[in-house]
């Protein structure tokens, strides 16, 4: 009778791998006999198949100590990156839409932040967020009702002209 023994080491978390584990035969050993004790201590496994879970627990250790570093796989833009900034919307890089503001749309659908999205793309730091006539009509409306100037000082009133007394007589 075969088990998956994967979802063991799921729900172990006390144990963990430390660096001298890496470059130690003994301490794998050790760890692997920990997860193997903890594991038969609370399920029922035939003895025929001990050294079966033993070497299977052995191997997914070495390998998740001494495996093959994961090559992270390359990204692909849905658009070129040239072509994703036009003068009325950004095309977004993750799935090819068009926005006038990408902002919101990277926190709902992807959970990123403006900066992590250009560091995933290796986009520069100016990159821009908004299309470019976007940006300009809100700079235009926000310059035309008042915002980004100080507030004008209330006229303070004119003193009051000198006269000359009017003779009385």
């Amino acid at each position: 009778m075969k088990r998956n023994f994967a979802h063991c080491f799921h729900s172990i978390r006390s144990i963990s791998v430390t660096e001298e584990a890496e470059n130690n035969t003994d301490a794998l050993i050790e760890l692997t006999a920990d997860i193997v004790s903890a594991y038969v201590s609370k399920n029922p496994v035939p003895l025929g198949e001990l050294p079966a879970l033993i070497g299977q627990v052995h191997a997914a250790l070495k390998d998740t100590v001494g495996g093959s570093p994961e090559k992270p796989e390359a990204l692909k833009p849905a658009v070129p990156i040239k072509k994703s900034v036009t003068p009325d919307y950004i095309i977004s890089l993750e799935d090819g839409k068009k926005f006038k503001s990408l902002k919101r749309h990277l926190s709902t659908h992807y959970d990123l932040t403006p900066d992590e999205y250009r560091a995933k793309w290796g986009l520069p730091a100016d990159y821009p967020m908004v299309a470019p006539n976007y940006a300009a009509a809100r700079s235009a409306l926000a310059k035309t009702i008042g915002l980004g100037r100080k507030p004008n000082e209330p006229e303070q009133p004119a003193p009051a002209k000198k006269t000359r007394k009017k003779a009385v007589a």
